[in-house]
């Protein structure tokens, strides 16, 4: 069983026991999380959209909070005398998925 999951402003699409990042989420190691958010499920038996998804959930632990690798972004102008420097560090959380639990047909 699949789900398509919406966290951050991204959709995810997961299966139970698998371990991905996502954008930072205000929950302390350990701590179970469920997301309400689901936008289809799928099985051996096809998927559900819409309507057929109410009361659908996915739940996960979270495993650790960290920051990803530095992105460098350069701004240059040639023959300008212009060149500007700038780095980012997007804060993220990795959870794994425990549960899938499905909606009403």
């Amino acid at each position: 069983m699949y789900a398509v999951l919406v966290t951050g402003g991204k959709q995810y699409r997961v299966a139970q026991g698998e371990k991905l990042r996502v954008e930072k989420l205000e929950a302390e190691v350990g701590n179970e999380i469920k997301f309400d958010n689901i936008l289809l499920l799928g099985d051996s038996d096809g998927i559900k959209i819409g309507d057929a998804l109410s009361g659908a959930s996915v739940t996960a632990t979270v495993l650790s909070q960290g920051r990803a690798d530095k992105v460098r972004i350069i701004k240059f102008r040639r023959r300008k005398h212009h060149m500007k420097r700038q780095g980012h560090r997007q804060y993220y959380t990795e959870i794994e998925i425990t549960g899938i639990a499905g909606g009403s047909k």
